[in-house]
Protein backbone atom coordinates (compact mmCIF):
# COMPACT_ATOMS: atom_id res chain seq x y z
CA UNK A 1 0.00 0.00 0.00
CA UNK A 2 1.37 3.53 -1.14
CA UNK A 3 2.08 5.73 1.88
CA UNK A 4 -0.36 9.21 1.49
CA UNK A 5 -0.06 12.37 3.09
CA UNK A 6 -1.88 15.43 2.53
CA UNK A 7 0.00 18.61 1.54
CA UNK A 8 -1.81 22.19 0.33
CA UNK A 9 -5.24 19.79 0.90
CA UNK A 10 -3.96 17.23 -1.86
CA UNK A 11 -3.08 13.97 -1.29
CA UNK A 12 0.24 12.69 -1.99
CA UNK A 13 1.35 9.50 -2.59
CA UNK A 14 5.42 8.49 -2.88
CA UNK A 15 6.04 9.57 -6.27
CA UNK A 16 4.99 13.26 -5.27
CA UNK A 17 6.88 12.95 -1.90
CA UNK A 18 9.78 12.46 -3.59
CA UNK A 19 9.52 15.25 -5.91
CA UNK A 20 8.60 17.26 -2.98
CA UNK A 21 11.56 16.01 -0.80
CA UNK A 22 14.04 16.44 -3.77
CA UNK A 23 13.09 19.70 -4.64
CA UNK A 24 13.67 20.79 -0.46
CA UNK A 25 16.94 18.92 -0.76
CA UNK A 26 17.93 20.95 -4.02
CA UNK A 27 17.71 24.23 -2.40
CA UNK A 28 18.89 22.94 1.46
CA UNK A 29 22.06 20.99 0.28
CA UNK A 30 22.57 22.10 -3.51
CA UNK A 31 22.73 19.25 -6.21
CA UNK A 32 26.17 17.70 -5.95
CA UNK A 33 25.53 17.35 -2.14
CA UNK A 34 22.21 15.94 -1.69
CA UNK A 35 22.50 12.31 -1.42
CA UNK A 36 19.42 9.29 -2.47
CA UNK A 37 19.08 9.22 1.63
CA UNK A 38 18.58 12.76 1.80
CA UNK A 39 16.09 12.83 -0.48
CA UNK A 40 14.08 9.61 1.33
CA UNK A 41 14.38 11.14 4.89
CA UNK A 42 13.04 14.64 3.47
CA UNK A 43 10.46 12.55 1.50
CA UNK A 44 9.40 10.51 4.03
CA UNK A 45 9.83 7.08 2.36
CA UNK A 46 11.98 4.11 1.13
CA UNK A 47 15.29 4.75 -0.41
CA UNK A 48 14.01 2.22 -2.38
CA UNK A 49 11.24 4.61 -4.12
CA UNK A 50 13.37 6.56 -5.60
CA UNK A 51 14.54 3.76 -8.08
CA UNK A 52 10.89 2.92 -8.65
CA UNK A 53 9.85 5.99 -9.44
CA UNK A 54 12.29 8.03 -10.52
CA UNK A 55 14.73 5.32 -12.04
CA UNK A 56 18.03 7.16 -10.08
CA UNK A 57 18.97 10.15 -7.57
CA UNK A 58 19.62 12.24 -10.83
CA UNK A 59 16.48 11.66 -12.60
CA UNK A 60 14.61 12.91 -9.30
CA UNK A 61 16.64 15.70 -8.51
CA UNK A 62 16.61 16.63 -12.46
CA UNK A 63 12.82 16.65 -12.38
CA UNK A 64 12.74 18.54 -9.29
CA UNK A 65 14.80 21.28 -10.45
CA UNK A 66 12.69 21.32 -13.58
CA UNK A 67 9.48 21.63 -11.66
CA UNK A 68 10.97 24.78 -9.44
CA UNK A 69 11.66 26.14 -12.63
CA UNK A 70 8.83 25.64 -14.11
CA UNK A 71 7.12 27.20 -10.52
CA UNK A 72 9.45 30.53 -11.00
CA UNK A 73 7.94 30.43 -15.00
CA UNK A 74 4.68 30.87 -13.25
CA UNK A 75 5.31 32.69 -11.07
CA UNK A 76 7.30 35.31 -12.67
CA UNK A 77 4.52 35.22 -15.52
CA UNK A 78 1.68 36.07 -12.69
CA UNK A 79 3.65 38.80 -11.62
CA UNK A 80 4.34 40.66 -14.82
CA UNK A 81 0.96 39.84 -15.88
CA UNK A 82 -0.33 41.74 -12.29
CA UNK A 83 2.39 44.86 -13.58
CA UNK A 84 1.20 45.05 -17.49
CA UNK A 85 -0.68 48.45 -17.35
CA UNK A 86 -2.62 49.91 -20.42
CA UNK A 87 -1.73 53.08 -19.94
CA UNK A 88 2.55 53.13 -19.43
CA UNK A 89 4.64 54.22 -22.03
CA UNK A 90 6.74 51.66 -23.44
CA UNK A 91 9.82 53.04 -21.16
CA UNK A 92 7.55 52.37 -17.95
CA UNK A 93 6.74 48.95 -18.53
CA UNK A 94 10.18 48.08 -19.58
CA UNK A 95 11.25 49.61 -16.04
CA UNK A 96 8.38 47.68 -14.07
CA UNK A 97 8.69 44.58 -15.75
CA UNK A 98 12.57 44.34 -15.38
CA UNK A 99 11.54 45.76 -11.09
CA UNK A 100 9.43 42.26 -11.39
CA UNK A 101 12.28 40.06 -12.73
CA UNK A 102 14.16 41.42 -10.13
CA UNK A 103 11.71 40.90 -7.62
CA UNK A 104 11.69 37.14 -7.99
CA UNK A 105 15.33 36.46 -7.31
CA UNK A 106 14.63 37.13 -3.43
CA UNK A 107 11.68 34.82 -3.75
CA UNK A 108 13.78 32.39 -5.71
CA UNK A 109 17.42 32.66 -4.41
CA UNK A 110 18.26 29.36 -3.46
CA UNK A 111 16.90 28.05 -6.99
CA UNK A 112 19.55 30.58 -8.91
CA UNK A 113 22.15 29.42 -6.79
CA UNK A 114 21.59 25.74 -7.53
CA UNK A 115 21.29 26.60 -11.48
CA UNK A 116 24.56 28.40 -11.35
CA UNK A 117 26.27 25.19 -9.68
CA UNK A 118 24.96 23.00 -12.27
CA UNK A 119 26.94 25.02 -14.92
CA UNK A 120 30.03 23.21 -13.34
CA UNK A 121 28.48 19.83 -13.96
CA UNK A 122 26.91 20.22 -17.82
CA UNK A 123 29.87 19.01 -19.27
CA UNK A 124 30.01 15.58 -17.04
CA UNK A 125 26.07 15.62 -18.04
CA UNK A 126 24.89 15.27 -21.37
CA UNK A 127 21.15 14.85 -21.01
CA UNK A 128 20.86 17.99 -18.06
CA UNK A 129 23.46 19.66 -20.66
CA UNK A 130 20.73 18.88 -23.58
CA UNK A 131 17.63 20.28 -21.37
CA UNK A 132 19.26 23.26 -20.39
CA UNK A 133 19.97 23.97 -23.84
CA UNK A 134 16.35 23.16 -24.68
CA UNK A 135 14.68 25.35 -21.97
CA UNK A 136 17.26 28.27 -22.74
CA UNK A 137 16.05 28.10 -26.92
CA UNK A 138 12.13 28.37 -24.98
CA UNK A 139 13.32 31.33 -22.83
CA UNK A 140 14.64 33.41 -24.94
CA UNK A 141 11.33 33.19 -27.61
CA UNK A 142 9.59 33.98 -24.11
CA UNK A 143 11.34 37.27 -23.08
CA UNK A 144 11.08 38.24 -26.66
CA UNK A 145 7.63 37.87 -26.22
CA UNK A 146 7.75 39.59 -22.83
CA UNK A 147 9.23 42.88 -24.42
CA UNK A 148 6.79 42.58 -27.44
CA UNK A 149 9.74 42.34 -29.60
CA UNK A 150 11.29 39.40 -31.93
CA UNK A 151 14.30 37.53 -32.65
CA UNK A 152 15.83 34.95 -31.01
CA UNK A 153 19.12 37.22 -30.82
CA UNK A 154 16.85 39.65 -28.75
CA UNK A 155 15.40 37.32 -26.40
CA UNK A 156 19.32 35.71 -25.72
CA UNK A 157 20.18 39.26 -24.89
CA UNK A 158 17.49 39.63 -22.57
CA UNK A 159 17.98 36.24 -21.47
CA UNK A 160 22.10 37.15 -20.71
CA UNK A 161 20.67 39.97 -18.56
CA UNK A 162 18.71 37.65 -16.34
CA UNK A 163 20.95 34.83 -15.62
CA UNK A 164 23.78 38.45 -14.92
CA UNK A 165 21.10 40.15 -13.21
CA UNK A 166 20.74 37.24 -11.01
CA UNK A 167 24.31 35.95 -10.55
CA UNK A 168 25.00 40.14 -9.58
CA UNK A 169 21.94 39.80 -7.30
CA UNK A 170 23.05 36.74 -5.45
CA UNK A 171 26.93 38.30 -4.69
CA UNK A 172 25.43 41.90 -3.70
CA UNK A 173 21.52 42.68 -3.95
CA UNK A 174 22.31 45.88 -3.05
CA UNK A 175 24.61 47.06 -6.00
CA UNK A 176 21.88 45.26 -8.77
CA UNK A 177 20.59 47.79 -11.19
CA UNK A 178 17.39 48.26 -11.14
CA UNK A 179 14.91 47.94 -14.07
CA UNK A 180 15.34 52.05 -14.11
CA UNK A 181 19.22 51.78 -14.19
CA UNK A 182 18.81 49.24 -17.07
CA UNK A 183 16.93 51.43 -19.64
CA UNK A 184 18.90 53.73 -19.20
CA UNK A 185 22.24 52.11 -19.81
CA UNK A 186 20.61 50.00 -22.84
CA UNK A 187 19.62 53.93 -23.77
CA UNK A 188 23.23 54.39 -23.15
CA UNK A 189 24.78 51.58 -25.42
CA UNK A 190 22.13 52.29 -28.02
CA UNK A 191 23.54 55.98 -28.31
CA UNK A 192 27.04 54.95 -28.44
CA UNK A 193 27.40 52.40 -30.88
CA UNK A 194 24.73 54.16 -33.16
CA UNK A 195 22.60 52.46 -35.90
Amino acid sequence: MCKTIVLYGCAMGNREDLLVGAMRCLFEKGYARTTARDIASAAGVSLAAIGYHYGTKEDLLNAALYQALAEWGDDLGKALAAATRPDATPAEQFEETWTQVLRTFAANERLWAVQFELLAFLGQKPDLKAAFAAANRQGRQGLADLFGVTGETVGAVFQALVGGLAAQWLVDPESTPSGRDLRKALLAIADAVGD
